[in-house]
This record gives C-alpha cells, sequence and structure tokens, in this order.
C-alpha cells in the first residue's frame, strides 16, 4: 500500500520544554512535520534528540507549549478528555519496554487493549475473543496465546505488544524503538509484522529509532531530529526486511 497523500499526521511550529530539567534545550525545538495516510515513517536521532517528546506529543500524552498537532484530522490541543479517548482508539502505540502484564496470558494482554475501550463501544466478550486470536495469529503467535510473559522470547514478548497495539485495528501506530535490544533474525520477525500493519491493516506506521538499518528495511521516508528541530527529511532507498543478514552472517563480517 502506498501513501495515500492525505495526511494523517500534521506539525506546525511544535515546541516543548520540559520545566526544571538540567538540560536548557527544548525537547521539540519548532517542528513542522507533515506525515501522510499508508506511510511507514521513520524518526531517527541520538539519544535526547527529542523522538520520544514527538511520539508522547502525537498520542496526547505530552502537551506541547506552542504549535499546533492534528492527528486524523483533529487538533490535538482542542480536544477535551472525551475528545482525547476518542483520538486515542485510533492510534496504536508501543512504548519501549511493552509492559506487559507478568500475571495474565498472552491472550488476556492482548485482550486488555478492548477492555479498556470506552463501554459504549467495547466489543462484547464473545466477540473479543475471536479479534484477540486472529491478531495473534496475524503476529504469529497463534501458539502461544495460553504462555505468560516470563516465558516467552524477547521478540515474541514484543510482537504480543505489537498485537495488543493493533488489535483495535488502529489508524495510526505507533513505535518506540520497537528492536531494541533484538538480534537480527528477531528484528526480521518485527519488521515484518510492521509491513504486515501497513499492507493488510492499512494502519499508517511512526518507528522511532536510532537503527539506521531499520529504517532502511521499513520506512517510506524518515525524519532526522537534532536537539529538538527536524534538521532533515529524507526519502528512503529502501532495501527489504527479508534480506536483513542473518546473526551469524553479521558475526562473521564483523570478526572475520
Amino acid at each position: 500500500m502506498q501513501a495515500s497523500g492525505a495526511p494523517i499526521v500534521e506539525l506546525a511550529a511544535v515546541s516543548k520544554r520540559y520545566r526544571g530539567a538540567d538540560d536548557p534545550r527544548p525537547a521539540l525545538d519548532d517542528v513542522d512535520l507533515t506525515i501522510h495516510r499508508g506511510e511507514i515513517f521513520g524518526v531517527i536521532g541520538e539519544s535526547g534528540a527529542g523522538k520520544s517528546t514527538l511520539l508522547q506529543v502525537l498520542s496526547g500524552l505530552v502537551v506541547p507549549d506552542a504549535g499546533r498537532v492534528t492527528v486524523a484530522g483533529r487538533d490535538v490541543g482542542a480536544l477535551g478528555r472525551r475528545g482525547l479517548r476518542e483520538l486515542r482508539r485510533d492510534i496504536g502505540v508501543v512504548f519501549q519496554g511493552i509492559h506487559l502484564l507478568s500475571s495474565r496470558t498472552v491472550r488476556d494482554n492482548v485482550r486488555l487493549a478492548l477492555q479498556l475501550s470506552p463501554r459504549s463501544e467495547r466489543p462484547s466478550r464473545a466477540a473479543q475473543a475471536p479479534a484477540v486470536d486472529e491478531m495473534l495469529e496475524f503476529v504469529g503467535l497463534g501458539h502461544r496465546g495460553g504462555h505468560y510473559p516470563a516465558q516467552l522470547s524477547g521478540g515474541e514478548r514484543q510482537r504480543v505488544g505489537l498485537a495488543r497495539a493493533l488489535v483495535a485495528r488502529p489508524a495510526l501506530l505507533l513505535c518506540d524503538e520497537p528492536t531494541s535490544s533484538l538480534d537480527t533474525t528477531t528484528t526480521a520477525d518485527v519488521l515484518r509484522v510492521l509491513a504486515r500493519a501497513r499492507d493488510e491493516l492499512g494502519s499508517t506506521v511512526i518507528v522511532i529509532t536510532h537503527d539506521l538499518d531499520v529504517v532502511k528495511a521499513l520506512c517510506d521516508r524518515a525524519a532526522l531530529l537534532e536537539r529538538g528541530a527536524v534538521r532533515e527529511l529524507f526519502t528512503v532507498a529502501r532495501s527489504d526486511y527479508r534480506s536483513m543478514p542473518s546473526y551469524r552472517e553479521q558475526v562473521r563480517r564483523e570478526l572475520m
């Protein structure tokens, strides 16, 4: 699926400074950015560049000091509590660290996203079960539904987090370092899910990462953040995540 041309995210002169922070520089500094429906968009930069703050602004968790943020046609700054709840139904988020509930099975961790929906729009319990099972199959974990997070590998836990974020079929999927600490083979599994989320579910995907290999394998465009500002926009000359070298190939390349 290609970008439709219609914007799903627009930031105009967005700035954010954390009061009392040791670093006096703004976390976001006069950011202008447009992301189109159907894109897989990368946001890259070193630690402290403002990547995570940008994700939190898009999800309505952080209010900017200045500027306008529009997501799915809605001015985020003008939304009240009810409006923000409605907006967040259209946004799936995978934060760094995943945060699965250790006392719940994989299936129940994914179902939690549906159970937390507004009561008026919450699927019935009978409808939740097939939706959860379908999404677990989508991420390749249909056989793991009855397991607990401690019984999973790191890559499997990440895919559970993706299933939870995608089970409500969001228009926008925000991912904060989705392949952090994963080996190459497991990274390819996660990238495959993200590509299918765009191609088969119709979600626009924004990936926050410092890993340029991930951007090259997955993204259509990318923005480079430095000290809270967008320094450059790139159209990515994409490779294919399926051609990423295996861990063994990486070791041989680096050590021989």
